[in-house]
């Protein structure tokens, strides 16, 4: 199905795009979405010195990945300060736990920190349902239509997609995530979200139904502006 390549398309994207907010998060200033550019790092050395307590390694890290991994968080939380606070909650528990980390090559880092990203942004929402915490209702199963138009997605921004995703209902948005772009399958998803794997396929079609809908939303209207 085409979904599944403009899906694919922008997962891969995310890999070598930073997109960011025009808040301050974490303490960086950002305005636009841009290429993180990644220097050349001996990342087992960059871990051994942050295990022996080098603060100018920690800075090091956080800066090559800040980028990345606000993305990462901010595809789960909707709220840019949320932002702020999981990804606070997150090196720290980079930081603390390092040590546990087991290099295997280019890129293991990175997805070794990704995963703490997405566990925390995960708990955070649950927390905050837990607490009370207002948060996007799920729709009703007969308020969405599961037949929907596939889109051509090529020409819609990278931001514009990425606000879509954060505008999905939170169960739809957790599981499109885990599945889109951690990789996981429906018995993994289920396990880690403490539902059903038929629950957790439903909701990933649903949001792709949104999704479509939105994406083709957007093209009409671009289509009648410049008419």
């Amino acid at each position: 199905m085409y979904w599944f390549a403009t899906c694919n398309f922008f997962a891969s994207k995310e890999k070598e795009t930073a997109i960011v907010h025009r808040e301050n998060v974490a303490g960086c200033r950002h305005s636009r979405p841009k290429r993180q550019m990644r220097r050349n790092i001996n990342e087992p050395e960059l871990v051994n010195r942050i295990i022996g307590g080098d603060s100018r390694a920690m800075k090091e890290l956080y800066d090559s990945h800040v980028g990345f991994l606000m993305a990462a968080a901010s595809r789960y939380i909707p709220d840019d300060d949320d932002v702020k606070d999981v990804l606070q909650e997150s090196f720290v528990k980079i930081y603390t736990s390092i040590s546990k980390f087991n290099y295997r090559g280019d890129g293991s880092l990175r997805a070794w920190m990704t995963r703490i990203v997405v566990n925390e942004a995960i708990d955070f929402l649950d927390r905050n349902k837990r607490n009370g915490g207002v948060s996007a209702g799920e729709p009703a199963a007969e308020e969405i239509e599961d037949e929907y138009d596939e889109p051509d997605a090529g020409q819609v921004p990278i931001e514009v997609i990425h606000d879509m995703i954060r505008r999905l209902p939170e169960g739809y948005r957790k599981v499109f995530n885990l599945y889109v772009f951690e990789g996981q399958g429906h018995r993994e998803i289920a396990k880690k979200l403490n539902i059903s794997e038929s629950t957790s396929a439903s909701q990933l079609h649903r949001a792709k139904a949104m999704l479509a809908r939105q994406i083709n939303g957007y093209k009409s209207t671009l289509k009648e502006q410049r008419l």
